[in-house]
């Protein structure tokens, strides 16, 4: 056993009995690199990646190559979901040297952490181009032996790279002209075939699906009608087909075909909570009767509520792709599965609606589900539960079961949108219940937010990215009417953003706190991908915080970033679709319903729920009893003169200094 036995990760977990001598990321593997004079051979992964699990297998546990690491590096073992900063700077670093990057990610370094070379995945024998992963091994530390001068001054230029970033001046500050040009180059590489952008493998892009709908109040009526239909199409080909697990539920990572048929089976929480939000979102602005858009929804909302929901608080980070050392196996299905748990004549049609064949689409005969066009979901309901039911007696991927800030953060709004949108109290309930778990368990001793939790233990200190989500996700709780408690809360977690984040000289956001632990770089933020882009999303929860509170510091710090990165969003407004969001945001102003009625009229509540459905997410509903006390946070100014009429329930729409006229009737909101 290696130095990874008391580590709660189960990525390193996984790889506690490995023959390579494995550190986690400590002082402790530092001073022994810098004591021996040995390099670094840091490995990134995450338990749910099936590239890792194959490296695992072919390198990590094979004697003569761990033999040959432990002889040549002290080794350390990174999750890259619990120390994002750790794999941002060596994920910067191979992308520059060799122009991708992925996961496992291998890193190697000089003994005080700065990188000098690196790759991906390394096969155990040459393939495909690429070196044996011994022969890399032996070839990087014949070059820190013998070219010690080349090597430290690669570490050097990589170190000096990495603390580049775009500079420039704009033109002007970015807002709905961006937003719009941004929004024609994402349609320019839509795929109107089958939904979603380009071609394989094709991938959810939740903050691209944000972009389009944020779009549509920006673009020419027939542009914006365009960006509108893609992103219900492309909800209904990725829900309809193989991304999504139609018998137990949410969305797989991503699809290796351009048609969203084979996925990569693995299931992330962030993915779940960001297409409840997406889901939410285009419902709101189509029809709020449409089947093809609720479904996926609720039965998303079942998926975490079975198999996501911890015990103790907040959701699972993962579940693996791989189970019994296959991929996707757990998922897939045969004709003949389907007639021993269906019978005959229900089998068939099964197999006809939901694509399964004696050839198959996948492995060894096997079939991913995949629902026909046009198919009513309610009308194979039975066989769906029959065949999980079946599922159940597998053995399942396994389930990595740490907590993290930010991804529950991403679920929290999902679920807090949805559930104010389809006026479902269970789903805010869960929302409330996740947040509050973060709330009380995710704070140190001093009050300060943590990212990880597991096995009762909590750790590491939030980032960035832990921080927007939960700002993000609270904001969204009190604007669904879940309480004055969570603007309160999101204050606080706002007011700690600016004063750990925030960097006044570069007017900038970091991925890490300035009190955190000093590494050999300090990254900015992430980018958009898989999850938002940190900085922009921090900057939306700013402009919304300080919209309600009128704290003067949240809205410079959000003001002054959009300004820093206006140079990058003139000119490539597409690849920053959170920020530009947050910068259009900006430029327009936020509108604030203001509902003055008792809470528990049915008048007032009618009022509100109209202005839920009616203003974008990222306005504000405030709801205030007749002659009550100004609410903790909310700026005073906005309850000047809002007074009931007649003594009814009655709104006011404010957007600046300009309000509506008073609205007692709910269905005036339209105008």
């Amino acid at each position: 056993m290696n130095h990874l036995a008391d580590e709660t990760s189960a990525y390193l977990q996984q790889h506690q009995n490995n023959p390579v001598d494995w550190y986690p990321w400590s002082a402790e593997a530092l001073e022994r690199a810098q004591a021996e004079d040995r390099p670094l051979l840091v490995s990134i992964g995450y338990s749910a990646c099936h590239w890792c699990h194959v490296m695992e297998r072919e390198s990590f546990e094979d004697e003569e190559t761990a033999a040959l690491m432990n002889r040549l590096f002290i080794n350390i073992k990174v999750d890259r979901e619990e120390r994002p900063d750790i794999d941002q700077i060596y994920m910067d670093t191979v992308v520059r040297l060799t122009g991708h990057g992925g996961w496992p990610l291998t890193v190697f370094c000089m003994p005080d952490g700065r990188p000098f070379y690196g790759g991906t995945y390394y096969p155990p024998e040459p393939r495909h181009g690429m070196p044996a992963f011994r022969q890399v091994l032996e070839s990087v530390e014949h070059a820190y032996r013998s070219q010690r001068a080349e090597v430290e001054k690669s570490a050097g230029s990589i170190l000096e790279a990495l603390s580049e970033h775009p500079r420039g001046v704009a033109n002007a500050l970015p807002g709905a002209k961006q937003l719009a040009e941004a929004a024609e180059q994402l349609l320019s590489n839509a795929d109107t075939d089958h939904g979603g952008f380009g071609s394989a493998p094709k991938f959810p892009t939740p903050t691209n699906l944000d972009l389009l709908l944020a779009a549509v109040d920006v673009l020419p009526a027939e542009r914006s009608r365009a960006a509108l239909d893609h992103v219900v199409f492309t909800c209904r080909e990725m829900s309809r087909g193989g991304l999504f697990d139609h018998i137990g539920g949410g969305f797989h990572r991503y699809c290796v075909d351009a048609d969203w048929v084979i996925p990569h089976f693995e299931k992330m929480l962030y993915d779940q909570g960001l297409l409840l939000r997406s889901f939410a979102e285009t419902l709101r602005r189509t029809d709020l009767c449409d089947a093809s858009l609720r479904w996926p929804i609720t039965e998303t909302v079942e998926y975490l509520r079975r198999e996501m929901l911890a015990p103790d608080g907040g959701f699972f980070a993962s579940q693996d792709a791989d189970s019994e050392g296959e991929e996707g196996k757990f998922y897939v299905f045969t004709p003949a599965e389907l007639r021993d748990i269906l019978g005959e004549e229900r089998a068939a049609s099964f197999a006809d609606a939901y694509g399964v064949s004696e050839i198959g689409n996948f492995e060894h005969g096997t079939s991913q589900l995949r629902q026909r066009p046009n198919l009513d979901r309610n009308t194979f309901t039975n066989e769906r539960l029959a065949l999980r039911k079946a599922r159940a007696a597998r053995i399942p991927p396994a389930t990595d079961r740490k907590r993290l800030t930010s991804w529950n953060g991403y679920a929290v709004s999902g679920l807090a949108r949805a559930g104010s949108l389809l006026e479902d109290e269970a789903m805010l309930a869960d929302a409330v219940a996740v947040a509050d778990f973060l709330l009380e368990r995710m704070t140190d001793e001093n009050n300060q937010l943590l990212r990880v939790y597991n096995e009762e233990k909590r750790h590491t200190s939030a980032f960035l990215d832990d921080h927007a989500a939960l700002l993000d996700g609270l904001l969204d709780l009190y604007r669904a009417g879940a309480g004055e408690r969570f603007l309160e809360s999101g204050l606080g977690i706002a007011e700690s953003l600016v004063e750990r984040f925030f960097d006044a000289n570069e007017n900038d956001f970091f991925l890490t706190p300035a009190d955190g632990e000093r590494l050999v770089h300090r990254p900015r933020s992430d980018h958009d991908g898989a999850t938002p882009h940190s900085c922009g999303l921090a900057s939306l929860g700013l402009l919304r915080a300080a919209t309600l509170s009128g704290r003067p510091p949240l809205l410079h710090a959000a003001e002054a970033t959009i300004r820093t990165h206006a140079f990058v969003l003139e000119r490539v407004p597409h690849a920053y679709p959170t920020l530009l969001r947050a910068a259009t945001l900006a430029e327009r102003g936020s509108s604030v319903a203001v509902v003055i009625g008792e809470e528990a009229d049915p008048q007032t509540r009618r009022l509100a729920q109209r202005a839920r459905q009616v203003l974008t997410p990222d306005d504000a509903v405030v709801v205030v009893a007749p002659g009550a006390p100004t609410p903790t946070g909310i700026d005073a100014t906005w309850l000047l003169g809002r007074e009931p009429v007649d003594g009814k329930p009655t709104a006011f729409i404010c957007h600046g200094t300009t309000c509506s006229l008073p609205i007692t009737d709910p269905s005036d909101f339209e105008a």
